[in-house]
């Protein structure tokens, strides 16, 4: 008996030890509700997606398919992409090196490569303490790595003094050399590797073929002031040709690297100290051609708006789809304003500001390019038909009512109305008002803020500006640029080319303004793209934001139809998307063809244009027969052509004149004293 009594009270107890106690259960309910809150948290935090996972997420979507792809190409055999491409269009051609080569084609003349802006690589040599641990590398050209590595850094370095136009103080950059400065802008992104490689074809080196690399930020005097850019040139042309038996040099100009070359030609006949002292017939015994891809003789009017509002129609297009991005932060930067006071410290751009006013690219009323309209056009010689070439479109594009010569005209009813019916009023004189506060918003210093609404106002109610008008326009926006700029370059055209001012130098890369060499032997060649809608004429608005730059291209400024001029604030026509027809065609075209007071002795001149045709298919890259103004590096056919050239042809042996444009009718239309 006390046995089970033990056992039932020892049950007793359990019961009672079972049971909750009132403080039990109230933390056994706190955890329940803290474990619940928890839960919905972390789902809160599952189901919850910020800009930052998107941002992240989508860079990481981007990296990992390129890393894939990257890995696909370089597992996949050399020659399975020439494999599809010829199963989709029929046996390739050979390259044209290759094929000269089987014609027994050999290197004879040494070739000397002179690359345009921003094509060639710029190195470190001495910077600022963010700059650590970049001497020698590349700042330009590569990767371009340490433009998002240290955004502000780069930007830093890559200006220039905005008094001297030279290096600011405690930062050296300076041009990479060899055939490796701008044989790629980037990677797999080629500009003279191409050309370079066809040439090796039949049996040039780097022995015969010279880079002639420069810093293309400053002006063209200031690289033979700073770098000895030009004495180099001159000796090393000098040295090929003693080197290679005495045979002349076949030189490359490529884009701004033309204007370059124009200016060399002049300096080094000059005698020092303001010249090279080669005396007026280094020339006639160094050069044998002048071969000229896509040069901007004349400048092109991307130019002024890249200048005025930092701006070129993909820009544009692109804010216009984001808009207000390019405007704001990015990276830490005010992406637009940055690049406005970064590209305002270069000189070089300076150079290609429109030249010859209102006589060259046209006035209010009137463009040498007016008429022009689509339809099918034949390859002519020497301006006349050819009936047995293959018929070719042109550019679509209607321009029955388009003004070339304007410019810029704010709004699109004063880039169509009468001249008679637009009232302006003089910008010139007017005063500028009240400067806008850099307090007030989180942006980088430009010369608009000098301005004032009062400045900026008057610019928009002046209305349109012609090229004469431009300059003016310039002056008034960017005294510090211009002052320095018109120091270095000139953009009149020359009454007297015998009076003693044209011996200054900063005529010498103006062909309007200047005499080709004394060497009756050269020949020039203008070889360039059409067949693109090139950028002439820009519609403009006034903003109304106060921190940013005031001035904007109008991108819902477009035609009344498909086949329109005017797309997204900008009248285009024939050229090479960069350079159009007229400012790369007209002097070997008019200005220099036969004896005339801007070639003397006669040199001869060729023009030879190649009609852009896209790229098959993605495989076949940028394609063989491209006209655009960097692509044309790879076009078959003006390979063949400086290849001939530079092993022994002359411009009668590749048949002359190659034309497609209306060239020849366009610079009949431009009354200039020849």
């Amino acid at each position: 008996m006390p046995l089970i009594q033990r056992r039932k009270a020892s049950e007793n107890e359990g019961e009672k030890s079972s049971i909750p106690k009132p403080d039990d259960e109230e933390e056994n309910k706190n955890q329940k509700v803290t474990k619940t809150k928890k839960k919905a948290k972390v789902e809160d935090k599952r189901n919850k997606w910020s800009c930052v996972d998107n941002c992240c997420w989508f860079v990481g979507c981007i990296c990992t398919v390129w890393w894939f792809l990257l890995f696909l190409y370089n597992a996949m055999p050399a020659s399975f992409p020439q494999y599809v491409t010829e199963v989709i269009t029929g046996p390739l051609p050979d390259p044209p090196g290759v094929k000269l080569q089987k014609e027994g084609m050999k290197a004879k003349h040494p070739v000397v490569f002179v690359p345009g802006i921003v094509t060639g690589g710029l190195e470190l040599w001495e910077g600022h303490q963010c700059a650590e641990g970049l001497f020698r590398k590349r700042l330009w050209g590569g990767t371009f790595g340490e433009v998002y590595k240290r955004p502000s850094c780069w930007i830093e370095h890559m200006s220039l003094d905005n008094e001297t136009g030279l290096d600011p103080l405690g930062i050296r950059v300076r041009p990479v050399t060899g055939l490796v400065a701008a044989d790629y802008f980037a990677p797999g992104y080629f500009v003279w590797a191409v050309l370079i490689a066809n040439l090796a074809q039949i049996g040039y080196e780097e022995k015969s073929m010279y880079m002639a690399a420069y810093d293309w930020r400053i002006s063209f005097q200031n690289t033979e002031v700073r770098d000895q850019t030009l004495s180099r040139i001159k000796s090393n042309i000098e040295l090929m040709v003693a080197t290679n038996g005495g045979k002349k040099a076949v030189i490359i100009p490529h884009s701004m690297g033309v204007l370059y070359f124009l200016h060399f030609m002049k300096w080094v006949e000059e005698p020092a100290p303001m010249g090279g002292g080669g005396g007026p017939d280094w020339c006639a015994k160094h050069i044998k051609a002048v071969m000229n891809i896509g040069g901007p003789f004349f400048g092109v009017p991307k130019a002024v708006s890249g200048l005025f509002s930092a701006e070129a129609r993909d820009i544009a297009v692109a804010r216009s789809i984001a808009p207000g991005v390019l405007d704001k932060d990015l990276l830490g930067l005010q992406t637009l304003q940055h690049v406005m006071k970064m590209t305002r410290t270069w000189d070089s751009t300076l150079s290609m500001i429109p030249k010859g006013g209102d006589t060259i690219w046209g006035g209010l009323d009137w463009s040498p390019e007016e008429g022009y309209f689509p339809g099918k056009r034949n390859q002519r010689n020497n301006g006349a038909p050819i009936s047995d070439q293959n018929e070719t479109e042109t550019m679509v594009c209607q321009a029955k009512t388009v003004n070339y010569g304007r410019i810029i005209s704010f709004g699109k009813d004063v880039a169509e109305e009468n001249s008679s019916a637009i009232e302006r009023i003089d910008f010139r004189d007017a005063v500028k008002g009240n400067n806008v506060a850099n307090y007030t918003c989180r942006d980088v210093w430009t010369e608009y803020h000098d301005m004032g609404y009062g400045g900026i106002k008057a610019v928009a109610e002046y209305k349109v500006y012609t090229a004469g008008e431009i300059l003016d326009l310039l002056h008034y926006v960017a005294p510090k640029m211009m002052d320095r700029g018109s120091a270095h370059f000139s953009y009149g055209i020359a009454e007297d080319l015998d009076d003693p001012k044209y011996k200054h130098y900063k005529y010498w890369s103006n062909p309007l303004e200047t005499k080709l060499p004394n060497a009756p032997d050269m020949e020039i060649f203008s070889m360039y793209g059409v067949g693109i809608q090139t950028e002439r004429a820009y519609v403009y608005r006034l903003t109304s934001a106060e921190c940013y730059i005031p001035f904007q291209i109008n991108t819902s400024a477009v035609g009344g139809d498909e086949d329109s001029c005017l797309k997204d604030g900008v009248f285009t026509v024939d050229g090479d998307e960069t350079v159009p027809v007229l400012s790369a065609g007209f002097m070997c075209a008019k200005g220099w063809r036969g004896k005339t007071r801007f070639n003397p002795s006669e040199i001869r001149t060729y023009n030879r244009e190649y009609n852009h045709a896209p790229p098959a298919n993605l495989l076949e890259g940028r394609g063989t027969q491209s006209g655009a103004h960097v692509d044309i590096m790879g076009n078959f056919a003006l390979i063949e052509d400086i290849i001939r050239v530079a092993a022994g042809a002359t411009g009668a042996d590749l048949g002359g004149d190659q034309i497609y444009s209306d060239i020849f009718k366009w610079s009949e239309k431009i009354k200039l004293s020849l």
